[in-house]
């Protein structure tokens, strides 16, 4: 299987439902470039795993819009089925006035040049973080059944931010405040050194 990490992540231009509400018929990718994007698929509007993955990011929207991340969700419903299920309260099975938009593409096209779409024809649950030069530098890939944690591409970020700054590298279980490492054989050892009981 091919992967996005590390090349420029496919540009889109599609119709979408906007954080306040409002239908943008030409949303592009490109919009938010020079900031960081984090992108995540999902199969279906008024599905299941779905919705609480969407409420999960947007109760998180703060967290990331701190850390200078633009959220963009993407399906193949259109704009108008986006709005309906925006437009649905929580209890009832909608997501609610979500802070981020819900991007249409009914034609496909963002969820084949993204490489994930299901057999069935829907989006897998992708994720892509995209840092300010538009280059992938995260993909995860989850079948249908299996609703993500978000709080792993907080963390994922933090971690990008965290090397682009300092130059070091993040060891395994890297959470923001611990150390980085150097990418040199005398780095791996120093951090083994006073690190290695703590993986």
């Amino acid at each position: 299987m091919s992967t996005l990490v590390n090349k420029p992540a496919p540009g889109f231009t599609s119709a979408a439902v906007m954080a306040d509400g409002s239908i943008k018929d030409e949303l592009s990718l490109s919009d938010y470039l020079g900031q960081y994007v984090v992108i995540f698929f999902y199969p279906l509007d008024f599905t299941f795993v779905c919705p609480s993955e969407i409420i999960a990011h947007d109760k998180r929207v703060k967290a990331f819009e701190e850390k200078g991340v633009q959220l963009l969700g993407v399906s193949i419903d259109s704009q108008f089925t986006h709005l309906a299920w925006r437009n649905t309260p929580v209890a009832k099975g909608g997501i609610g006035e979500v802070n981020f938009p819900l991007v249409a593409d009914v034609n496909h096209s963002i969820v084949q040049s993204y490489g994930v779409e299901h057999d069935d024809g829907v989006a897998l649950r992708a994720s892509f973080c995209i840092d300010k030069e538009g280059i992938v530098q995260h993909a995860v890939v989850n079948n249908l059944p299996l609703g993500r944690n978000v709080d792993e591409m907080l963390r994922v970020v933090d971690a990008l931010q965290f090397s682009e700054e300092h130059g070091e590298v993040c060891p395994a279980g890297w959470q923001k405040g611990d150390a980085g490492m150097q990418a040199t054989t005398e780095g791996v050892a120093d951090y083994l050194s006073s690190h290695a009981e703590e993986l």
